[in-house]
């Protein structure tokens, strides 16, 4: 794909789109950068762009920017708007970051999407890789953009390109291949963003497209209705369950098509719902021919990722747990599950942006596993009403730092409290990870012995 001397635009200035910018501008594009957002709101983005020689168009989407383009590359989270439509129209391709860096990549892709734990499999996956002595890009959505992957030995052939990808960086891929596709599952989220379920879930069987007979699309094996996501994907084999290839089996995890066998007493994951994930990343990565006794020393040395179902210690013999990156109902259910067997109740601190599902799931667990909620941010009410006639205990809070006071005078020796907000962070926090960044510190104040 050459584009030396193609106007380009990219939309949406964060942080993978500014790699784009940089991406083209070094292939000899004329770039043009358009955001809703001014200058002062996008800060070091905004001046790092234009100390690359892009043309900036911010404060909103005027329709003659978007007049004599060749190529338009939409940064995620950039809703639909009529100017990509009418562009489109005029035969000018958009697509996205993820779709672009794909046609310069080389190596084969292993891609993982789901609502729920993308971010500890890809990183898991990746790992597991890195033992077959061959370079890795680890990135997508966890982090680095895929696009930062290309001119690296991790894009030629040699190489292998891990990457988490969101349903939004799935929107538009047309000729992204992954050989090794994982949808860990499918559960409400984002329906503030998509008209439906059906239209959230569809984005994320994108994942599949253009994969061929070669190629994998692996599954849980406990939700049979996903795999109709995946039927005109690569072959499909399964993890978890009573029947997936990776599957706990009398108190080990164990790979029918490999060697594996490891005792889920050795994971240092918590919570068991990384028991299906520690499946998911070990059939992963066997597919990519990572051996048995590689995959189990991976899962052995990895104690999870910040913010996600985080230990952080126990005061009075409460345990306190910083899960911040829950932010849909279906993530915080996952945690409660994952506390399962305890002998205490959870306290549950929860709230944020609403997404725009039903906090009856959350109820449910609620009543079978909690004691107390404590909620804050914009969705508080949405979530007192969801509680209303239950006996949770329900109090509200106007800061973290309140929200764990309150919760801590709630919970009794044997509890643990437990953010899992169930709800985006940016009504008072700039991300999941500022928002447990902030729980943790108030955690860290709290008086008591640990």
């Amino acid at each position: 794909m050459d584009l030396s001397g193609k106007n380009a635009m990219v939309i949406g200035l964060g942080l993978s789109g500014l790699a784009v910018v940089r991406f083209l501008v070094d292939r000899g594009a004329h770039v043009r950068v358009n955001d809703k957002r001014d200058a002062a709101a996008l800060g070091a983005f905004a001046s790092d762009a234009a100390a690359l020689g892009a043309e900036m168009v911010l404060g909103g989407h005027p329709d003659d920017a978007f007049e004599g383009l060749d190529l338009i590359v939409v940064s995620p989270g950039v809703p639909p708007l009529p100017q990509l439509a009418a562009a489109e129209a005029r035969g000018v391709e958009v697509v996205s970051e993820i779709e672009l860096a794909a046609r310069f990549i080389e190596a084969p892709i292993v891609a993982i999407t789901g609502t729920n734990g993308k971010s500890t499999v890809t990183t898991l996956i990746g790992q597991m890789c890195r033992r077959l002595d061959r370079p890795v890009f680890i990135g997508g959505n966890l982090g680095q953009p895929m696009i930062e992957a290309i001119g690296t030995d991790a894009a030629s052939e040699r190489g292998i390109v891990v990457v988490e990808l969101s349903s939004f960086q799935l929107e538009r891929v047309s000729e992204m291949k992954a050989h090794v596709a994982v949808l860990l599952n499918v559960t409400p989220d984002h329906l503030d963003r998509y008209p439906s379920f059906e239209a959230y879930a569809k984005a994320k069987a994108r994942i599949f497209e253009r994969q061929e007979a070669d190629d994998f699309a692996v599954l849980p094996a406990d939700a049979p209705n996903l795999r109709e996501l995946a039927q005109d994907g690569g072959k499909i084999v399964l993890f978890g369950g009573i029947n997936g290839e990776v599957r706990v089996l009398d108190g080990a995890l164990v790979d029918s098509g490999g060697a594996l066998r490891l005792p889920t007493s050795e994971l240092r994951l918590r919570g068991t719902h990384n028991v299906s994930n520690a499946c998911a990343a070990a059939l992963g990565a066997r597919l990519m021919g990572v051996h048995a006794e590689d995959i189990a020393a991976v899962l052995r040395e990895f104690d999870g990722l910040p913010h996600r179902m985080q230990y952080l210690r126990t005061v009075e013999g409460v345990e306190y747990i910083d899960d911040s990156k829950a932010t849909n109902v279906g993530a915080a259910v996952a945690s409660i599950e994952g506390l399962a067997g305890s002998d205490g109740k959870i306290v549950l601190i929860a709230g944020g942006v609403d997404k725009g599902g039903s906090y009856q799931p959350l109820r449910d667990r609620m009543i079978e596993a909690g004691r107390a909620v404590v909620v804050l941010g914009e969705a508080a009410p949405l979530l007192e009403r969801a509680f209303a006639g239950s006996a949770i205990e329900l109090r509200r809070s106007e800061s973290m730092e309140d929200a764990v006071i309150k919760a801590s005078s709630l919970a009794q020796p044997g509890d643990t409290v437990l953010l899992a907000p169930a709800c985006s962070s940016f009504d008072m926090f700039r991300s999941y990870a500022e928002r447990g960044d902030v729980f943790q510190q108030a955690v860290r104040t709290l008086g008591g012995k640990s």
